[in-house]
């Protein structure tokens, strides 16, 4: 019954990722500039998750350790752009910008320690396997369309990036299955992942969609988009407010 539970929690969460559906009706032209703001509003969503969420709650665990393990994703997550950039860019030209299939790594690993975490709560206790799931729900929803945002930004069409999106987002459910079989495995290396998925966010965020914002021109365009920005760091910092008063 317990795994019945997890699974759902899960599948609810994974279905959250299909929140870019909603913009499969809007006009190319209105799309484009909201895909700027979108752009901004992920930057603040990663910055925000990272800082308000990641780390700290991986603190809880190893401590100072934490900023070690999100140093190393960071630095990993460096290398994996560099290698995307060669393979996919040729003449400083790419037809998809690396920074969309790090997000794709950074958000899977993301969804299976959510999965992982989900898993740990309802083996607990049933009621705090609910309150755990709103929280992730809360937190999903913002970063779920900022995600969708930046896999178009970076040259995915609309119907790929949500497919992919959604596939990435299914990581939650084989999370949830490690942890539910491997409960005194998995629990160990939980803060590890989400410090790593931290560093990796920093790097996306300030390494790839910041300079983004600032190639801006329009000076009416890049103060919505740093609007859109702080708009997605106060997201994540009232889904911290939620979820701690849950």
């Amino acid at each position: 019954m317990v795994l019945v539970w997890i699974l759902s929690a899960t599948t609810l969460v994974s279905l959250i990722s299909l929140v870019g559906i909603f913009t499969f009706g809007i006009k190319t032209e209105a799309f484009d500039r909201l895909l700027s703001l979108l752009v901004g509003f992920a930057a603040g969503g990663l910055i925000g998750g990272a800082f308000l969420h990641l780390l700290p709650e991986a603190a809880q665990e190893k401590g100072d350790l934490v900023f070690f393990y999100a140093l190393t994703g960071f630095t990993i997550f460096f290398l994996m752009e560099r290698y995307f950039y060669w393979r996919h860019c040729h003449n400083g030209f790419c037809d998809i910008h690396p920074f969309t299939y790090l997000n794709l790594i950074g958000d899977g690993v993301h969804n299976f320690t959510d999965g992982l975490v989900i898993a740990a709560s309802f083996m607990t206790d049933l009621k705090l396997g609910v309150v755990t799931t709103l929280a992730i729900i809360f937190h999903e929803i913002p970063q779920e369309m900022g995600d969708f945002g930046i896999l178009v930004y970076g040259g995915f069409t609309k119907a790929r990036a949500l497919l992919f999106n959604f596939i990435c987002a299914l990581s939650a459910i084989i999370g949830a299955i490690a942890g539910y079989i491997l409960s005194g495995i998995t629990e160990g290396i939980c803060p590890f992942l989400i410090a790593f998925t931290a560093g990796g966010f920093i790097y996306i965020a300030a390494s790839d969609l910041i300079p983004e914002l600032h190639k801006q021109k329009d000076t009416r365009k890049a103060n919505f988009a740093f609007l859109s920005f702080l708009l997605g760091l106060t997201f994540m910092a009232l889904t911290k407010v939620v979820g701690n008063n849950h």
